[in-house]
């Protein structure tokens, strides 16, 4: 009899730990699933929504572009007025979806491609260390031609000098690049009136304005936002990045 209630006894405590176990699975097959269908924050594309009466912002980027000069845009654009009224979209754009890596590491997800990219008021052309793929992807180069036929502006910061020169939408035009750049620039596009770098910081010619990059990608935008509104606001966004303290900083 002791013998057929221990059996009992462990029949049903199987019993028990199985379904324990079963429903332990279930549980977190269940979870599992949730985090996988739960949309993930990296997919958020903006804070500010897109406004279809505003000008747009196009920031251009591919794999090594440096993030300082697609920030600085973003920076002088994406501040809004001293009402605190958003007045520019401001938008990322690269040849596809896919997340593109900056010299600095950091990956950041383009908005639009080459392909969807819709129309723009401004492009902004950064640059990178090694500016060798970008000048001789055709893809890269059509894109900066068919913006140029409808934006009003096109600014290029530090080596963007050169995909503007490869494009040859500026030909003609004043231009400057990064400092120690100007000679290889004017010997590969001698159509462009290339600017002394060593002296000249930021130049601005009809459309196309142009800056030595890097913390002077600021003055391109700071240059650009003031002619699309009004000096009131550019000292506005100034005071909003503390732009008066970075220039009174001594060591």
């Amino acid at each position: 009899m002791k013998n057929v209630l221990m059996i009992s006894t462990l029949f049903f405590a199987a019993i028990f730990i199985s379904c324990n176990n079963e429903k332990s699975k279930a549980k977190l097959k269940t979870e599992h699933t949730n985090r996988v269908e739960s949309p993930s924050d990296t997919l958020t594309k903006h804070l500010k929504p897109y406004k279809t009466e505003l000008p747009t912002i196009g920031l251009l980027m591919f794999n090594g572009v440096l993030q300082g000069e697609v920030i600085a845009t973003s920076d002088v654009f994406g501040k809004p007025n001293q009402n605190f009224e958003q007045l520019f979209n401001v938008i990322t754009i690269a040849e596809t979806e896919k997340p593109i890596t900056t010299e600095e590491g950091m990956r950041f997800v383009p908005d639009y491609t080459f392909e969807n990219c819709p129309k723009l008021t401004a492009l902004f052309v950064p640059s990178g260390y090694d500016m060798y793929a970008q000048v001789r992807n055709e893809k890269m180069i059509d894109f900066i031609k068919k913006k140029n036929e409808e934006t009003k502006y096109i600014v290029s910061n530090c080596a963007g000098a050169q995909l503007i020169g490869k494009s040859g939408i500026a030909d003609g035009h004043k231009i400057v690049t990064y400092i120690g750049g100007g000679k290889q620039l004017q010997k590969d596009y001698p159509n462009l009136k290339v600017q002394n770098d060593s002296l000249v910081t930021f130049v601005e010619d009809g459309k196309f304005s142009s800056s030595n990059g890097n913390l002077t990608s600021y003055i391109s935008a700071l240059n650009l936002l003031e002619k699309m509104t009004s000096s009131e606001h550019r000292k506005f966004v100034e005071s909003y990045l503390y732009i008066d303290r970075l220039q009174n900083w001594k060591e």
